[in-house]
């Protein structure tokens, strides 16, 4: 049996086969005919591959898990959690939830990347029209200075003077833009360098709360998911926090683990680690108590992905008249440390 590896596929196309699997069981339609079903209907080259090899595993093995770990497309908690799903009898409904956990990575992963995107572009922009104004236009208005027999002095002699040193090192400032685009792209676009830009801003102090609200709705999110699939609060523990990649939460969660292992209630655990606090930390308390902690889980991962999405809309909606103004103040200073002069000199003619 022929079998190749993929590329691993985004969180919203996870998010759409879980859709469409538990869609399928739910209908009452085998796991099996069900891929054979998906894979009739698949019009996309590489999707109609990645499908074939799902059902030729299947058909040999009988077990979605397996199928799935064969393709190396899937991600780790979503195969560990459809082995759960196939040993509980649940496959289903652990399908439904890793598509709405799945959706809300993709959710929270777009919302991080238009937060990074617009100021970076906006920076880029400002970066550029200051580039050109002392590198192009502030050697002509030199030109027309000396034309009328003076010099430029104080603040627009200095920016073209800079401007001067500019081009004459520009093959160094290309070298270094070609640098910064590589490490735009590496903490981007590779696995490793987004584990590295997030533990930076983790540490941060504009991004540190940002990001230990995301690693909380990714364990509450994770939480909601295992507790559903019938797991002890123990094992739930012990796998969300797999899905963690935020240090300092990471060790709250191993305090929190190691209570539970003491012998300590759930939401006191929860509560002592400080891995939830305030409203949260009583909902997880109510929750553990009336048996309803994967609904409270769901809820609490709702409320931290709204908390998210309107902290990163603020910034973005702040950042934008900021640098708008920053940009218009630099290009008025430089054009009026130019007109002033020249006015000045034009009007005494």
């Amino acid at each position: 049996m022929s079998q190749s590896t993929f590329t691993p596929l985004s969180h919203t196309e996870v998010s759409a086969f879980c859709s469409q699997m538990a869609m399928i069981l739910h209908s009452g339609i085998f796991a099996m005919e069900g891929i054979s079903i998906m894979l009739e209907d698949a019009e996309d080259a590489k999707e109609h591959e990645l499908l074939a090899q799902i059902d030729d595993h299947l058909q040999a093995t009988g077990s979605l898990y397996e199928a799935l770990r064969s393709t190396a497309a899937f991600p780790e908690y979503m195969l560990q959690m459809v082995r759960i799903g196939e040993e509980t009898g649940k496959l289903d409904d652990v399908l439904d939830a890793l598509s709405v956990y799945y959706d809300r990575e993709a959710s929270i992963a777009q919302t991080i990347k238009n937060a990074v995107t617009y100021p970076l572009v906006m920076i880029f922009m400002m970066l550029l029209v200051i580039l050109v104004l002392i590198t192009r236009v502030m050697p002509i208005f030199n030109q027309i200075f000396q034309q009328l027999g003076t010099e430029m002095t104080g603040l627009s002699k200095a920016l073209l003077d800079f401007g001067t040193t500019i081009n004459y090192y520009s093959t160094i400032l290309i070298i270094l833009t070609i640098l910064v685009v590589a490490a735009v792209f590496y903490f981007g676009r590779t696995k490793k360098g987004r584990r590295n830009l997030r533990a930076l801003a983790a540490h941060t102090p504009m991004t540190r709360a940002f990001m230990e609200k995301i690693a909380m709705c990714r364990f509450a999110s994770g939480m909601s998911l295992t507790l559903s699939s019938g797991m002890s609060p123990e094992e739930c523990l012990r796998m969300a926090a797999e899905l963690i990649d935020h240090d300092s939460f990471a060790a709250r969660l191993e305090v929190c683990r190691e209570s539970l292992d003491e012998g300590q209630e759930f939401h006191k655990a929860l509560l002592d680690a400080e891995v939830f606090s305030g409203i949260y930390a009583r909902m997880a308390s109510i929750g553990d108590r009336t048996g309803a902690l994967d609904e409270v889980m769901q809820e609490i991962a709702d409320q931290c992905q709204e908390e998210i999405d309107l902290k990163f809309t603020s910034l973005i909606a702040a950042l934008e008249p900021t640098l708008v103004i920053v940009l218009s103040l630099i290009v008025g200073l430089i054009l009026l440390s130019v007109m002033l002069p020249l006015m000045g000199i034009m009007s005494s003619l």
